[in-house]
């Protein structure tokens, strides 16, 4: 029998090329240590510096939109477990070309992720090895990330896990200690913490209301990567069962790990006491006298950046293979190993990657900044999409064209509407703050046009198709 190739514009689902490799327990882990990342790590401090304690309302409001996304997105994966992601599914409920946009927007956000990441891990290898040249311990850490992500999908799932405790752990044990200290009432670099710290160094809002509203870009980065086990979706046992517990345990991290973080770290020490030049946890154990807790903080920042550099290449890869199954992205980014993995699309991301590593060695820090702010446009553009999508997917239901899961995203459609919104606040906010974000909101056109001509020149590649009711028979010679 002779296979049928599916019409153009079908949605036809590609997870059963993946292999079902990814556990229940490393399915949880990725989605807990999913939005755990340098953003909490390391850019928490400069971002306490700049607004005070109103960052914890930023994390606030940010991670209420995130929620939201997230039960968004979980509708959309009980509908159908794809690992094409919120791609296909913007394919389905939107349009073919919100897919092909969707899809290339992720991949923006996860290859200029990449470019800062990698460097970072140099960076903060260098604390370690003063004297090896910062390209040569990038390098290393790409290969090695690229090595996992080629050889089979179950070994990036049992080395995500563990990036995942590391991160995880690491939270815990502050957030312990940290109500301790302010608990006890403890000495630290000369003052008491408590809660006298969030409002007595000029107030909740010393910086004024407008600093801190310009302070939600650099939160959203922050939470990106939340989305990642709506891709590993279609390489999970049980959708079905796994997922909704992952899911709804983002509420839980985000009040915890997030909010709670960054309130403690407001009480245990005034907010000009931290700064963008080192961890804010470094920081607090530092002011208690240990030191050596840096090097401890310096290895969880860096498992960050690893972690996050690995779920880049395999989130990416199976973008591609989605967008290449349309003819959307080059060929040989859609080719798969025996292993079932998409090689094709995890080495044409890692070459990013590597010209992200030679760029951030020979430019200032502001080139640095420029690539989390354009990576927040992706993140951005991905969230939208999967609140639309499930708008749609809530429409056709009401219709009566296909079956609503029973796990919904609460509050539908005034969440969605009131999600959309602040995610164009935070673009608006963008035109308006510091140099990187200013770059990033004036690259907007630029990649409207590039997505334009990009989608215009697949639709000219492919041949017109023309529906049998429309077909003129041919006379037979």
């Amino acid at each position: 029998m002779q296979a049928t190739t599916p019409a153009e514009g079908d949605d036809v689902p590609d997870a059963d090329e993946f292999s079902k490799a990814l556990s229940k327990r490393q399915v949880q882990m990725i989605a807990i240590g999913g939005a755990i990342g340098v953003g909490l790590f390391l850019g928490a401090g400069g971002r306490l510096a700049t607004a005070g304690p109103a960052l914890i309302l930023s994390y606030a409001l940010c991670g209420t939109a995130a929620f939201f996304v997230m039960r968004a997105l979980g509708e959309l994966v009980l509908h159908r477990a794809t690992t094409g992601s919120f791609v296909e599914y913007a394919r389905e409920f939107i349009a073919p070309w919100a897919g092909f946009a969707s899809g290339w927007m992720y991949w923006v956000n996860w290859a200029m992720t990449g470019i800062a990441e990698i460097t970072a891990v140099a960076i903060y290898m260098h604390r370690w090895f003063p004297d090896l040249p910062q390209w040569i311990t990038a390098l290393v850490a790409l290969a090695f990330l690229v090595v996992v992500n080629l050889l089979s999908v179950k070994l990036f799932g049992e080395l995500e896990f563990w990036f995942s405790v590391v991160k995880v752990t690491a939270i815990v044990v502050f957030l312990f200690t940290g109500v301790a200290l302010v608990v006890g009432g403890a000495e630290i670099g000369g003052t008491t913490a408590g809660l006298h710290n969030v409002t007595g160094s000029g107030g909740f809002f010393p910086a004024g209301v407008g600093i801190a509203l310009m302070t939600l870009q650099a939160v959203i980065f922050a939470y990106s990567g939340i989305e990642l086990v709506g891709i590993a979706a279609g390489e999970t046992k049980e959708p079905g069962k796994v997922l909704p517990r992952a899911i709804n345990g983002v509420v839980y991290r985000i009040a915890v790990f997030y909010v709670g973080s960054v309130l403690l770290l407001t009480m245990l020490l005034p907010w000009h006491a931290y700064s963008g030049l080192e961890s804010p946890f470094v920081t607090v154990f530092s002011q208690l006298g240990l030191a050596w807790v840096g090097d401890v903080m310096n290895a969880v920042v860096l498992t960050a950046a690893l972690s996050s550099c690995n779920s880049g290449l395999y989130s990416t890869g199976r973008v591609l293979k989605s967008l290449a199954q349309k003819g959307e992205a080059p060929v040989f980014t859609g080719r798969m190993s025996r292993n079932h993995v998409p090689y094709g699309g995890v080495l044409f991301t890692s070459v990013v990657y590597l010209a992200g590593v030679v760029l951030n060695y020979v430019v200032p820090k502001e080139a640095f900044d420029i690539a989390i702010a354009i990576a927040s446009l992706g993140v951005v553009a991905t969230w939208a999409t999967i609140i639309v999508c499930q708008l749609r997917l809530r429409a056709s239901a009401l219709r009566g064209e296909v079956e609503r899961p029973g796990y919904r995203m609460p509050g539908a459609p005034y969440t969605n509407w009131a999600t959309l919104g602040f995610l164009a606040l935070v673009l608006v906010l963008m035109a308006f703050a510091g140099t990187a974000e200013r770059v990033a909101f004036w690259s907007i056109p630029v990649l409207v046009v590039v997505l334009t001509v990009g989608w215009k020149a697949v639709q000219a590649r492919r041949p017109a198709v023309v529906p049998d009711e429309e077909r003129v028979a041919l006379p037979e010679n």
